[in-house]
């Protein structure tokens, strides 16, 4: 798959080019999701996977976890209001001493099939930086990328959380889990928070400080640790595993497959870490959606302008 035009290296840095273009140059923070805190936390699976995947971390023996959550947003001194989309990045540290990442967003669609479709569609985005984005120039991208409105649709409706920890966090792309018998079963993943969900109103916004999430996380985390369940969406037959785009049916079965404690603020040096999507166990493989593949491209041309 890798060797297909859409895997290019010249089209990764073309998007990454795209961002640069939209958002600036920002020396030391990625391209996108660029402020982010950092926590860390006990994962601790239930053995409810067991039976779908060999994966270590999701078997019976709680992991240590590092988090990122951030703003989607490209420039990082944007206030955590203005940007509604949250990302959640978890880093497993496996029993073997290897790692693996599991990236999520508050969000259950992406807006792009395609790598092609992504750099068009954040090209569209420049016609916004300054004020309203050209309706002319919008109509054009749905008509070409018409999977496309479903998941911008969704942006428009979208609200500021009162937390981070009150967000419910989406894969977006699919996995496929492999058991010990070679059994390959498609999944989601998605983030349930123990505190609820919650946003905030619109006039809320402007009460809260630039950084209120980061504040509002301190603030928790004194009172306790704070929880999140991890599911899995398990697919059925006529559910797509290559289009990030499109949802799957509403009477998808859903299993609770471990919980997640979050217990401080890390130390570790933020600056330097790269969570990649593709970057995954035994026992777990990629789907085929190009986009996913395109992130691990993507984030390496990301990561490299990042630190250097």
């Amino acid at each position: 798959m890798e060797g297909t035009d859409d895997y290019k290296p010249e089209l990764a840095r073309e998007a990454v080019n795209v961002i640069e273009n939209v958002a600036g140059t920002h020396p030391g923070y990625r391209r996108v999701h660029a402020r982010g805190y950092v926590y860390e936390g006990v994962f601790t699976p239930n053995g409810k996977a067991s039976p779908l995947t060999v994966a270590s971390h999701l078997q019976d023996e709680a992991v240590p976890v590092i988090i990122r959550f951030s703003n989607s947003s490209p420039i990082p001194s944007h206030p955590d209001a203005i940007s509604p989309v949250k990302g959640m990045a978890v880093k497993f540290h496996l029993p073997n001493g290897k790692v693996s990442d599991l990236i999520t967003v508050t969000i259950p669609l992406f807006f792009a099939k395609t790598p092609q479709a992504f750099v068009d569609i954040a090209g569209f985005f420049q016609s916004a930086k300054e004020g309203f984005p050209n309706l002319k120039e919008l109509a054009k991208i749905l008509w070409k990328y018409p999977e496309s409105k479903a998941s911008l649709q969704m942006l428009k409706e979208m609200r500021s959380p009162a937390s981070f920890s009150t967000c419910q966090y989406y894969s977006i792309h699919a996995f496929y889990f492999i058991n010990k018998e070679g059994r390959r079963q498609a999944i989601k993943y998605e983030w349930v928070p123990d505190a609820g969900l919650s946003m905030l109103e619109k006039r809320e916004v402007a009460e809260h400080s630039p950084e209120y999430l980061e504040e509002e996380m301190e603030k928790r985390l004194k009172e306790g640790p704070v929880g999140f369940k991890l599911n899995i969406q398990i697919g059925g037959e006529n559910d797509p595993t290559d289009d990030p785009t499109t949802a799957w049916s509403e009477d998808k079965q859903v299993i609770t497959i471990g919980h997640l404690m979050i217990s401080k603020k890390s130390e570790v040096c933020k600056d330097t870490l790269l969570f990649d999507p593709t970057n995954i166990p035994e026992g777990i493989e990629c789907s085929e959606d190009q986009i996913l593949h395109f992130r691990h491209s993507a984030y390496a041309v990301s990561y490299e302008r990042r630190i250097n």
